[in-house]
């Protein structure tokens, strides 16, 4: 703790997750709630599969926001089960959750989610992508009045995480509801996680987005080398494929798509980590490798 921070009884920290179902637009809000990318996003449902913290602070509180794997019922494996695993565990240590739903949508999958959320702490329903709705305030309101009969909210936030649209608001909706205490992380800490975790993040960021629309679950990676060389960092990352064929695709032509994926890793890497990176991928192949445990062990899933 730094000298910049008040004495306990004027400071408030504590944890916050943030759940829904896949591919509402979870890390996109925690990345706007602290002001920098630490969570990778695409298109696709099912990017996040583990626990990433994001933290952020100002002169009087300290909120450690936990992002969450999206609540997994279509695929079955070792790996959905350890993510579905993470999400029970980040609810039952919280002070705070933020349960994040698309604006005048509430499915089964949302359903889902809802019937897990702790009833003995704050529940703040995040409503994002209102703009979806296209400025139609009265439906907007309806949908509201619809979902705080479903569940004793501690507050009802609608927001556009795609631009950061009110999360200021939120901000103001979380301070209160956290508990005394002092700041778990320095003042300027942004994560806990390590920059050889961001860097596999980043990788399979551009599998997720620059590969089909399966491929990319078929797909880990795994830092084998990361060496501070100076100002230089050299990182070593092997992707992991199911199949022989899913190889030759990930290579590409000529190992044209190996070589974007790369290069569009190392451009964001050399970003978030304000330094230069020489980035070298390799791909293996493992069958099952999603019902490994003890793979699964060594990516960080348990």
């Amino acid at each position: 703790m730094t000298e910049a921070f008040p004495p306990p009884s004027d400071f408030h920290c504590g944890l916050v997750a943030i759940v829904g179902r896949p591919n509402v637009g979870k890390s996109t809000l925690l990345n706007h709630l602290i002001g920098q990318k630490i969570s990778i996003t695409s298109r696709k449902a099912q990017t996040t599969r583990h626990r990433v913290t994001g933290i952020y602070t100002d002169a009087s509180h300290q909120m450690v926001f936990v992002d969450t794997p999206g609540w997994q019922t279509k695929y079955k494996s070792a790996m959905n089960s350890a993510m579905n695993r993470s999400v029970s565990g980040t609810l039952a240590d919280v002070d705070v959750v933020l349960f994040v739903i698309e604006a005048g949508r509430f499915s089964q999958a949302d359903a889902d989610v809802l019937k897990r959320l702790p009833t003995n702490r704050p529940v703040i329903l995040v409503v994002n992508k209102v703009d979806y709705l296209k400025d139609d305030k009265e439906t907007l309101l309806a949908f509201l009045q619809e979902m705080s009969g479903k569940f004793n909210f501690a507050a009802l936030v609608p927001v556009i995480a795609q631009h950061g649209h009110k999360v200021d608001v939120l901000l103001d909706a979380v301070r209160p509801l956290l508990p005394q205490g002092e700041p778990m992380y320095e003042e300027d800490q942004i994560t806990d996680r390590s920059e050889r975790f961001l860097a596999a993040e980043i990788v399979r960021e551009k599998l997720f987005r620059l590969l089909g629309d399966e491929l990319p679950y078929a797909m880990n990676v795994f830092i084998e080398q990361f060496e501070l060389d100076g100002s230089m960092r050299r990182i070593h990352a092997a992707i992991m494929v199911d199949k022989p064929g899913q190889k030759a695709i990930l290579i590409g032509k000529g190992g044209e798509k190996l070589k974007r994926i790369g290069t569009e890793a190392r451009i964001d890497m050399e970003k978030l980590f304000d330094g230069k990176v020489f980035l070298q991928l390799w791909v293996k192949v493992k069958s099952g490798w999603a019902d490994d445990t003890r793979l699964l062990r060594e990516f960080g899933f348990e």
